[in-house]
């Protein structure tokens, strides 16, 4: 057996971490070396099997950790046949439905290897098994046990738990509730959580520079520049996306127990407020923020916003990155907007393709001015502005609810016990329909709410000081215009060759500008210095 290569291998496992502390780890090691050598063979200490806070309920332990590993080397065929496996029992293999864990007790088997259990001297092989048929039926019945006492552990923790959180939904119970992770920004302190001061600030400024519309992978790459660090594994992109959908950052744990969801309001302190988290999850949801693959972040384009004034479908840019100059810059030129439709000959005539710098830097320059941002801010035509959009949402939820409300009474006055299918996909697409209405209405008082809260003068600085540093060629800063651009404006509609477009020569192009309150500008631009006369004052 030792010249085929033959090992004894010892499997350790508990689903506790504190367990290990205890004994029984080094009881059973020394087994195995006993055991090892009374047989003539080899103990191999270089392959850990081990595995601690990981369920054999769950099957944790074989698809996360080390058990996992090793029969996944049985497959590979890493381990010779006649090898040994020692565990304290059975149930450390497998506590999962007898069925399933007799199965995989014969997966071992099967490759020829041997396992004994420390905890009473059985040695389970293909051998003894054929020789010895009711040791098959003992194992069945060992496993039978252990899953039956995990399946009632199992249930009683769940109830203990979904006791806590009705208990805490009441007010009556307010203390730790083991269910989920908890955010890395807190610590358990005895008797309540308290914040870790260092990673807070991380967490603020992760948060700064979402809102500032920086993407998480540049954000990610500052704060490690700056020594932040979200977890202990540092910071990356994905944990700061992660990041901004957090319940925890306004204090609430969020959780499952058998299917039924429970929300904690104030069980963590807060890092936001309720307004706070409001306008994170309005950024969020904006489906434009991220800037995109290209290596220099669009303003007017890759937002959903910009559209062709002659047939109306979307406007892309295109940046010929392969023309750069040898000091990294690109040509105005070589920075291009182009009609979807004209460029795969959809029937746009006037479109075409022209350079997108003088459309940015005339609208950054008009939104730079207080006078022409305050204007575009305030409130306008209520028929097409933001307080119109949201009477006729509010209109459209109550109008859901009560189909809703119909369909449901429908169904409950059917005394059949069978409700006819036609009903319950009725009443399944008004419910879907009914929660889009309900977010869509939640995101226009969001906006409502910020524009009329908004600092007028401060914007317009922001957006000077913005305008500066994307003319000297700063990504960071195009970034925050995208997200000033996202906030201000509905729509923009670009002219390329001017309104009438009557001369594909023309030096200007002619800009619409749909702000969120309803209010309409007209710019025309001259299309090689993006100088900009506004509508109103055009002679």
């Amino acid at each position: 057996m030792v010249k085929n290569g033959a090992r004894v291998y010892s499997y350790l496992r508990f689903s506790d971490p504190r367990q290990s502390t205890g004994s029984s780890a080094d009881r059973q090691l020394q087994y195995a070396q006993n055991w090892a050598a009374s047989k003539g063979l080899v103990l191999d200490s270089t392959l850990s099997l081990r595995d601690e806070g990981l369920s054999a309920y769950h099957e944790r332990h074989v698809k996360q950790g080390a058990l996992g590993v090793f029969l996944q080397a049985i497959e590979d065929g890493r381990i010779a046949s006649g090898s040994v496996l020692v565990v304290e029992g059975l149930d450390r293999l497998s506590r999962a439905e007898p069925l399933q864990a007799q199965a995989q007790l014969a997966q071992i088997i099967n490759a020829g290897i041997t396992v004994v259990t420390a905890s009473d001297g059985r040695e389970y092989n293909r051998a003894g098994l054929k020789s010895q048929p009711m040791d098959l039926v003992y194992s069945l019945l060992v496993m039978i046990r252990a899953h039956e006492e995990s399946d009632t552990k199992s249930k009683r923790v769940k109830a203990a738990i979904r006791r806590q959180c009705e208990g805490w939904t009441a007010g009556t119970f307010r203390g730790l509730i083991r269910n989920g992770k908890d955010p890395q920004w807190v610590r358990w302190a005895g008797d309540a959580w308290e914040l870790i001061p260092e990673r807070v600030a991380a967490v603020r400024r992760a948060l700064e520079l979402y809102k500032q519309g920086m993407g998480a992978g540049r954000a990610a790459n500052v704060m490690h520049q700056e020594g932040h660090e979200l977890t202990d594994w540092g910071v990356s992109g994905l944990q700061i996306y992660r990041l901004i959908k957090l319940p925890a950052l306004r204090g609430a744990k969020r959780l499952s127990v058998d299917g039924e969801d429970y929300e904690l309001d104030d069980y963590y302190p807060r890092i936001l407020t309720d307004v706070e988290w409001g306008e994170l999850q309005h950024l969020a949801s904006q489906r434009h923020r991220r800037r995109g693959h290209g290596e220099i972040p669009g303003i007017v384009t890759g937002v959903g916003l910009a559209y062709c004034g002659y047939c109306g479908t979307a406007l892309v840019a295109q940046n010929l990155m392969n023309r750069k100059r040898k000091d990294g810059t690109m040509a105005d030129g070589h920075r291009r907007l182009h009609c979807t439709s004209y460029s795969k000959n959809g029937g746009c005539s006037a479109g075409g393709s022209c350079s997108v710098v003088p459309v940015e830097r005339a609208l950054m320059n008009f939104c730079s001015d207080q006078f022409n941002l305050q204007r575009l801010l305030q409130d306008g035509d209520r028929g097409s502005g933001l307080h119109h959009q949201v009477i006729a949402a509010r209109a459209e939820v109550d109008k859901l609810t009560g189909q809703l409300a119909k369909v449901t009474d429908a169904l409950l006055a059917d005394d059949s016990g069978a409700a006819p299918l036609a009903f319950v996909r009725k009443a399944r697409e008004l419910e879907q329909r009914q929660n889009e209405a309900e977010h869509r209405l939640k995101d226009l008082e969001y906006q409502v709410a910020a524009l009329s809260s908004v600092a007028r003068p401060a914007h317009a600085e922001r957006w000077s000081e913005l305008a500066a540093e994307v003319e000297a060629g700063d990504f960071n800063a195009r970034e925050q215009v995208r997200q000033l651009v996202l906030d201000t404006f509905e729509r923009i509609v670009i002219y390329m060759r001017g309104v009438g477009a009557s001369d594909r020569s023309s030096r200007t192009i002619d800009v619409q500008l749909l702000s969120r309150t309803g209010q309409h500008r007209l710019l025309k631009i001259d299309r090689r210095s993006g100088a900009w006369v506004a509508s109103e004052d055009w002679s």
